[in-house]
């Protein structure tokens, strides 16, 4: 064993050497793996993620959400309709959420105006998300003044900024006082946007919602899980969309190690040549390319997947969250925690490893199962 380790270290500081020999062409080489890497690395962590902390996230939502309709329109909820809802056998908590949409003309950008029906700020304030405070400068004491649909202009003062912790639920969040978010949406205190229901029993969770159906044939009733669902499937698109764009770079790539696959450079084969002629077997000869291409290639994918997690968990994947969370002026800024998708890994790995390894063996050893004078002379 230990000889065997003897010769695989010999190989290895060989093969270091040849490769600072041909440094230039190698670092290119190098380098254009490595930023290969680096696109795909960065797509995979973001992605599993995001998908992660979305998940996190929704696993406190609430099981089941109702929004009533009208003719196929959204219309509001009542009084009475929670009240038969919170008599449904299995519902242990019904809550009417209240909440609309605002456009920011100045920031150009869309707010959601949200009265909790708990916890609510005092009448002339409002609790915003940091998003909103960085569209329009805000800190907690300064006064924001919004233009309602009915054209009056309502001024509020901020209560607090919620941290950026909370920035992916929260960026684009103004919490009011119920009145005045009846008064700025000019709508009575008794109608409600949603509702949002606790079930019991996680395994009586479509029959709740069966039973919402029957009560209310023209609601849509949303479970949390076809919520999540949406959600993977939103991502795996936009990932999609990047993996696309960055296979044409792979494929460019590809064709580089097929060629590398094709044929050795003369000096290449006359290096093959000295070895067999002054006693390296045509094993060694294997091992020592073996080598060459899992340095190379394993190099790349190291450093290509270091530089990945850096941008994605250091950096807030500055180069492709734009494509990834989606296109909005209220961006949500926040630290992803760190994580990994052993399978998605694995699987980068073998297809940005294994390739090129395999590709430099095929003219080595053509080249090494060749008499040595006729690779020196070039005419094999």
């Amino acid at each position: 064993m230990r000889a065997w380790i003897n010769r695989q270290s010999l190989l290895i500081d060989y093969t270091l050497s040849s490769l600072g020999r041909h440094g230039g062409r190698n670092l290119g080489l190098f380098a254009v793996y490595a930023g290969i890497v680096f696109v795909l690395a960065s797509t995979m962590l973001f992605t599993h993620a995001i998908r992660r902390e979305a998940k996190a996230l929704l696993a406190h939502s609430p099981e089941v959400l109702l929004l009533k309709l009208k003719a196929g329109r959204h219309a509001y909820l009542t009084r009475a309709d929670l009240d038969g809802l919170g008599r449904l056998r299995g519902v242990s908590k019904v809550e009417g959420r209240r909440w609309g949409y605002f456009f920011d003309s100045l920031a150009g950008a869309n707010y959601t105006l949200m009265a909790p029906s708990a916890g609510s700020p005092d009448r002339g304030r409002i609790d915003v998300g940091d998003g909103v405070a960085r569209t329009r400068g805000l800190a907690a004491g300064d006064t924001l003044s919004l233009r309602s649909a009915a054209g009056g202009l309502h001024a509020f003062t901020v209560g607090r900024v919620f941290s950026a912790e909370s920035s992916l639920i929260a960026a684009d969040l103004v919490l009011m006082n119920p009145s005045d978010w009846e008064a700025f949406f000019q709508l009575p205190d008794d109608v409600f946007t949603d509702a949002a229901l606790s079930v019991v029993n996680p395994l009586e969770v479509k029959n709740v919602a069966r039973k919402i159906s029957d009560r209310l044939p023209e609601a849509r009733v949303i479970l949390r899980e076809e919520v999540l669902r949406t959600y993977d499937s939103l991502f795996d698109w936009r990932e999609g969309v990047l993996l696309a764009l960055a296979s044409m770079a792979a494929a460019a790539f590809g064709i580089l190690a097929w060629s590398k696959a094709s044929g050795l450079s003369a000096d290449e084969r006359r290096e093959i040549g000295i070895l067999k002629a002054i006693g390296w077997d045509t094993r060694d000869v294997l091992t020592m390319k073996l080598w060459e291409g899992a340095l190379i290639s394993g190099g790349a994918f190291a450093v290509g997947f270091l530089v990945a997690w850096a941008h994605v968990f250091h950096f807030e994947a500055a180069l492709i969250a734009p494509v990834l969370k989606g296109w909005s002026v209220l961006y949500p800024r926040f630290i992803l925690t760190p994580s990994i998708d052993a399978a998605s890994l694995l699987t980068l790995g073998l297809l940005t490893i294994l390739p090129y390894t395999l590709a430099t063996l095929v003219p080595a050893w053509r080249a090494a199962a060749t008499d040595p004078d006729q690779v020196m002379r070039g005419t094999e």
